[in-house]
């Protein structure tokens, strides 16, 4: 599982890199999540970017809750995590199917490193506050203040 951490951090840090470049994550003046339509949106003086999302998982006070396991996440924003549980399943491995860990920060940024190799996912968010959620997106729009639009994609091949 080691070698799968190292990959997911190393792809959770180039496609993060990429999108930092190349739209500006990181640099918004607001953001937004809206579950019933499970699109993420950054908002910029000058253009609105915008990707569909999927939530992993939250950690607050040293615990950690899946997605999956998280009542106020739609079912539909937490597919990507049920996949993510269903690999646990395969490979018997309990932080991945356990509902709820007991684990620092650290440690949970080791998870979703893991879940986002495995999801296959292009984008991740994490936003920190009292609780910190971990939000995996794909295929970026951005939308200029002239009405256009341009796709921003990554491919995981290079």
């Amino acid at each position: 599982m080691g070698e799968l951490l190292l990959h997911g951090q190393d792809m959770a840090a180039r496609c993060t890199a990429a999108h930092q470049a190349g739209w500006g994550l990181g640099t918004a003046q607001r953001w937004g999540l809206e579950q019933t339509t499970g699109v993420i949106s950054w908002l910029f003086p000058d253009k609105t970017v915008t990707a569909p999302a999927q939530i992993l998982g939250s950690h607050a006070q040293g615990s950690w809750r899946w997605a999956w396991a998280n009542a106020s996440v739609l079912p539909h924003m937490a597919v990507a995590a049920e996949s993510v549980k269903s690999w646990g399943q395969e490979h018997n491995l309990l932080a991945f199917t356990s509902p709820t860990l007991a684990i620092d920060i650290d440690a949970a940024r080791d998870l979703v490193a893991i879940a986002f190799r495995v999801t296959e996912a292009t984008g991740l968010y994490a936003p920190t506050s009292s609780v910190t959620t971990f939000i995996t997106f794909g295929d970026c729009t951005i939308g200029k203040a002239d009405g256009t639009t341009t796709p921003f994609h990554i491919s995981l091949d290079g």
